[in-house]
């Protein structure tokens, strides 16, 4: 199936269709896959620059249900958290770093540039910088942000703060730097090189990096749309264009089969038919981050609100929280705060909940606290 061929001639389905394939091949409503990496390897990048929430991500799709479980994964180099494919923290399988951040990290450094010169951020600054964290992350060593920031101003770099963050955002999307094992919830940096093995993707050409990232997406974010993708990974329309029509004649390196389409609300929806989308998990309601990639990745597609004129101006912010899916609905938000030995999961429907789906919103709450290891405390409002 190519772009030339009519939109008639695609099958067209339904929004709830669409929702609940993407929640069985997310690994939502389907078995769990047996750990941490392996959700992130089935979703290439997974976006977490609101670390806790981004780990109950992780622990909704895999076997390991726990904070503590995921922070231990991360710390064994079983997968990364660096700034990659756009301007935010994302978690990334060590053997898709290189090839990744060289297909997208030329355009998320010069996303940055403007803001750069703001700082006084010149090339100079920038490549200072980075052989200084060589210098200081070399042997393995690990590093803080706030270790970091005092010897970088010593060295007339800037120091702790913005300037500094900028710089090491360059130096992790050009593939020098990136997470090391978390002390605690604190961030680390450590030298690529020394903990990723070089790939025989590390030398892919554009092309087939822009195909491989494109039949990636597909099969862990699919149906979606080419617009989707983009705003995902900063691909052209041109490139990803290019690569979906190669991919509906031609196999992936991790799919069997051709990429099929259907047209849903009058956008054409592409997805791997190789995924298994059997339900298998039946659950009433789901605690979704703002940043979860079932949650943010679909503008036109997503979970439909029951209530449209509810006002989120306040409710949803930058972290810690999300919104409330239930039964493939959006029906309001929450917020998840840590307080002491409890969790506080604060809860704000826009429409009336029946006995039944207030059941299920306390049971993606009990999730959350059990994920935290801590007693529950739910407030409905």
């Amino acid at each position: 199936m190519t772009r030339s061929e009519s939109r008639g001639a695609l099958r067209s389905v339904s929004r709830d269709w669409v929702l609940r394939r993407r929640l069985a091949v997310q690994r939502l409503a389907s078995a769990p896959l047996p750990r941490p990496a392996d959700v992130v390897r089935l979703l290439t990048c997974v976006q977490s620059q609101d670390a806790p929430l981004a780990a109950h991500s992780l622990a909704m799709r895999s076997r390991t249900t726990t904070y503590a479980g995921v922070l231990a994964a991360q710390a064994s180099g079983a997968f990364l958290r660096t700034h990659i494919m756009r301007p935010t923290w994302h978690h990334v399988a060590p053997e898709d770093l290189r090839w990744i951040q060289a297909l997208t990290g030329g355009k998320v450094e010069s996303s940055d540039a403007a803001r750069q010169r703001q700082l006084g951020i010149t090339s100079d600054v920038i490549e200072r910088g980075i052989d200084l964290l060589r210098e200081l992350l070399a042997g393995g060593r690990a590093m803080t942000r706030k270790e970091l920031g005092p010897i970088f101003a010593e060295r007339g770099l800037p120091g702790p703060g913005e300037a500094m963050a900028h710089q090491l955002i360059c130096a992790e999307v050009r593939a020098v730097i990136c997470s090391g094992p978390p002390r605690g919830t604190e961030h680390t940096y450590v030298l690529v090189d020394d903990v990723v093995p070089a790939a025989p993707s590390d030398g892919w050409s554009r092309e087939q990096s822009a195909v491989e990232l494109t039949a990636r997406f597909y099969a862990g974010h699919g149906p979606a749309s080419e617009r989707d993708l983009q705003r995902w990974s900063g691909l052209t329309l041109t490139e990803i264009r290019t690569a979906t029509a190669e991919l509906t004649t031609s196999p992936s390196l991790r799919s069997s089969h051709p990429l099929k389409a259907v047209e849903c609300a009058g956008e054409t929806l592409w997805f791997d038919p190789a995924r298994s989308a059997r339900t298998t998990r039946e659950h009433t309601a789901y605690l979704l981050s703002t940043f979860d990639e079932a949650a943010l990745t679909y503008p036109s597609t997503g979970f439909p609100r029951r209530n449209h004129d509810a006002d989120r101006t306040r409710l949803v912010s930058e972290a810690g929280g999300g919104v409330v899916v239930l039964d493939g609905r959006d029906i309001g938000t929450f917020k998840r705060r840590v307080e002491g030995k409890r969790v506080v999961v604060t809860v704000r429907p826009e429409v009336d909940l029946t006995h039944r789906e207030r059941d299920g919103v306390e049971q993606a709450a009990a999730f959350l606290a059990d994920f935290h290891e801590l007693p529950l405390e739910l407030v409905l409002l």
